[in-house]
């Protein structure tokens, strides 16, 4: 029994009215366990359930983190932090395996754990290996955690892909707890194809044909093509059963692109028809480097990601240099079995009324390519429009203004990147799916099969110039899409939320704006009150009681019977007008005529002796008198 044929068990069983009397599900709001899962599998959500907002998963990923759950797990209880954590690394095991980047599927992690509460926890995927690693107490009860999960294989299923996107936005939404998603994650990884193997075959036929008539194919060329094509994947699904390693399918697959052109071209010659088989092995070679990680290991190095990008890079060049064999191996057995290739002819540019027709084949050839890796059919639809979104900013665009084929890719690929990723995010689907599809249509081929047969036709110096162009081609192509895909990232992704910032821009608004209005503001001008402000500001004074002229210079010396203590009085310089009187009197106060002059005596005289004794005598009589008052009253 299949996956969908359970979950279709599992819910009708539910549905029975021996279980339910009715349906709660529909009422609360809420999905019960086994259609929660159903909707993973097939994306089949009530209207609003998942997040609606037209943003990728790995978009809310790096915008910002995860609301803290409700009831998230016991962030104490080492197994279920542990589940948390297996949940999190399975989901980038199976990203991995459909050909994530490395920032992309390490965010993915972190949100998918972050979604459960487990905020303080560190990612780290290195090529197919991804740890996680956390503490959980405090004090002597601190425990370290960590987990290791190891991808076993490189394939590239879209349904999976899909399934798992679905996954992360319901444990995003927090519809989904950890005990759900571990069973949606047992019934994604079990899940099986939904396309046999002969339709799967014949995705790939059809590919093939569509490329080989974008590559300046006519129909016999076509036809040729999508022989050749299903032969080469036959025999490396057939290879793949018999654990054979990856290697020798390239060489196997370069081979079988070459000796049937090299056939055909011959008894097609011999016969007066019209056949150029570089159309078909530019088309074979496309279709094995189409599954290939050359690509994506330039975006991981692009992404900040230098062991995962070397390692890719180095397996990359191990198969390109497979395929490269493989098609030396086929020219030279051509040869020697007397069916030899002919020449190469120059490329010329095609002609304008060729241009839709170029157009419609690579979009028919990339939406067949996505419907051979297992997309939906929302999936292979969005993918062959952006791939002929590419191809006709290519021929309409770029070539027509004289730019090299290498700048040409570069640009196409932007357009892809940006066109694929806001497709993508408009429908809900991965953007990986348009990003990988939509620049298949531009590998390089053709150019790798014309440096293999230069360099075997002793010409070395135009062989390698090919190669190298074919490697430039392959990093103009990643460069691109990456670049417009983050162009989409930014227009699409949601808002940071940087509070700090925010304050700071309103109270940055706030005092600007009072300085206007200060500004604006009429001034009220200053009254000075100081005495040495200007005479036409001071306020009006009290009315002059004092002398209406200043009084005389006058000079006085006081001797004491010390002589040499002596006192002088200075002469009063200042000078007196009405304004500033010397003395200011109002009614309310009196002042005597004549002030007494102050007397100074220093101890120790007979002045300080005389003072102080009649001082003493002074006091002396008040005291007597007292005493006799006293005594009269007691009398």
């Amino acid at each position: 029994m299949s996956v969908f044929e359970s979950l279709k068990a599992r819910l009708s069983k539910k549905a029975t009215p021996e279980n339910s009397t009715e349906d709660t599900s529909a009422t609360s709001g809420v999905l019960d366990e086994d259609s929660t899962v159903h909707g993973i599998l097939t994306g089949d959500f009530p209207d609003g359930y998942l997040n609606t907002d037209h943003v990728a998963t790995v978009d809310t990923a790096m915008a910002a983190p995860p609301p803290s759950p409700l009831a998230p797990v016991d962030l104490t209880d080492p197994a279920q932090v542990t589940g948390v954590m297996e949940i999190a690394a399975r989901i980038g095991e199976i990203l991995i395996f459909s050909g994530s980047s490395n920032s992309d599927a390490r965010a993915q992690v972190y949100l998918a754990a972050a979604s459960y509460g487990l905020h303080y926890c560190h990612v780290d995927i290195v090529m197919n290996t991804i740890t996680i690693h956390t503490n959980i107490g405090t004090g002597s009860n601190r425990q370290p955690l960590t987990v290791v999960r190891s991808a076993r294989k490189w394939t590239i299923n879209f349904t999976k892909l899909s399934a798992v996107d679905r996954l992360i936005r319901s444990i995003h939404t927090g519809f989904t707890p950890p005990s759900v998603a571990e069973q949606a994650l047992d019934d994604i990884e079990a899940m099986k194809s939904p396309r046999t193997i002969f339709t799967e075959l014949l995705g790939w036929a059809t590919m093939g044909g569509a490329f080989s008539v974008m590559l300046g194919g006519n129909v016999f060329v076509a036809m040729m093509s999508f022989f050749v094509a299903f032969a080469i994947i036959g025999v490396i699904i057939a290879m793949e059963m018999m654990r054979i390693p990856p290697f020798y399918h390239n060489i196997v697959g370069g081979f079988m692109a070459v000796v049937p052109a090299a056939v055909v071209y011959n008894i097609a010659s011999s016969l007066g028809i019209a056949f150029s088989p570089s159309q078909v092995i530019g088309m074979g070679i496309i279709v094995l480097v189409a599954g290939l990680t050359l690509v994506q290991s330039i975006i991981d190095g692009i992404t900040r990601a230098p062991v995962t990008s070397t390692a890719r890079f180095f397996e990359a060049l191990l198969s390109t240099a497979a395929i490269v064999g493989g098609v030396g191996l086929g020219i030279q057995f051509s040869d020697w079995i007397g069916y030899p290739l002919p020449p190469l002819a120059s490329m010329s540019a095609p002609v304008y009324y060729e241009v839709p027709l170029l157009v419609l084949a690579g979009g028919i050839g990339s939406a067949a390519l996505a419907y051979a890796c297992h997309a939906a059919w929302k999936e292979v639809l969005i993918s062959g429009a952006t791939a002929a979104a590419g191809m006709l900013f290519y021929y309409f665009v770029v070539i027509p203004f004289g730019a090299g084929v290498v700048v040409a890719s570069g640009i196409s690929a932007i357009v892809v990147g940006l066109a694929g990723g806001l497709l993508s995010r408009r429908f809900h689907i991965p953007p990986l799916i348009t990003m990988v599809v939509g620049y298949t249509p531009m590998l390089p081929g053709l150019t790798l099969y014309r440096g293999m047969y230069a360099s075997l036709n002793e010409q070395f110096i135009t062989g390698m110039a090919n190669l190298v162009t074919a490697l430039a081609i392959a990093g103009a192509l990643a460069a691109g899409v990456l670049l417009g895909e983050r162009g989409a990232r930014r227009l699409r992704r949601p808002k940071h939320f940087r509070p700090y910032t925010a304050f700071k821009r309103i109270g940055r608004y706030s005092v600007n704006q009072a300085k206007d209005l200060a500004a604006k503001a009429q001034k009220i001008p200053r009254v000075p009150l100081a005495p040495l402000a200007p005479r036409a500001n001071r306020p009006e004074l009290p009315p002059i009681q004092g002398p209406a002229t200043a009084p005389e210079d006058t000079s006085a010396v006081y001797a004491d019977a010390s002589p040499t203590a002596q006192w002088e009085v200075q002469t009063n310089d200042r000078v007196f007008d009405e304004t500033w009187p010397p003395r200011t009197t109002f009614p309310a106060q009196s002042w005597p005529d004549e002030e007494a002059p102050t007397v100074y005596t220093s101890p120790g005289t007979e002045e300080f002796i005389a003072q102080h004794a009649a001082a003493d005598e002074a006091k002396a009589a008040e005291e007597e008198q007292g005493e006799a008052t006293s005594d009269e009253e007691m009398r």
